[in-house]
């Protein structure tokens, strides 16, 4: 893994956070029915983190001597409230995946602090993962 590896990789991630702020605004938008209250706040409420980790994530390529990204990656389209959250159940997927497979190369880096803090990053992506699971679960509607 040679840093130019690492800030490539890096900077895929922040095309996929900024796709997820983005995602979460318009998709917030975008609810309709009896659920729209829960689900605008919902979607709203993640911003600030995919915010945090897009901030983190430019800070870092930039540490590194890397430009960082700014064109995200494709928004997945999603006409019904159902298929927001199942939108959004699989970038928290890709999301857990991708961190924990940048946390390895951090490590083959050498860089522990960044380690870490892709760990923290997987924890809270398998936060939101597991709550828009929760909601899909019994869905009825």
């Amino acid at each position: 893994m040679t840093k130019q590896d690492l800030i490539d990789a890096l900077n895929e991630d922040l095309a996929k956070e900024l796709s997820a702020m983005i995602q979460y605004i318009t998709y917030a938008a975008k609810t309709t029915g009896p659920t729209r209250p829960q689900l605008f706040n919902f979607f709203m409420s993640e911003v600030p983190d995919e915010t945090a980790h897009a901030q983190f994530l430019a800070n870092k390529i930039v540490a590194l001597g890397g430009e960082p990204v700014t064109t995200p990656a494709p928004v997945p389209a999603a006409k019904d409230n159902r298929t927001m959250l199942e939108k959004v159940r699989e970038a928290e997927k890709d999301a857990i995946e991708s961190y924990s497979k940048r946390a390895e190369q951090a490590s083959e880096y050498g860089d522990v602090g960044l380690q870490v803090a892709l760990e923290d990053m997987v924890r809270d992506e398998t936060n939101h993962f597991e709550e828009t699971e929760r909601m899909l679960r019994e869905w009825h509607i």
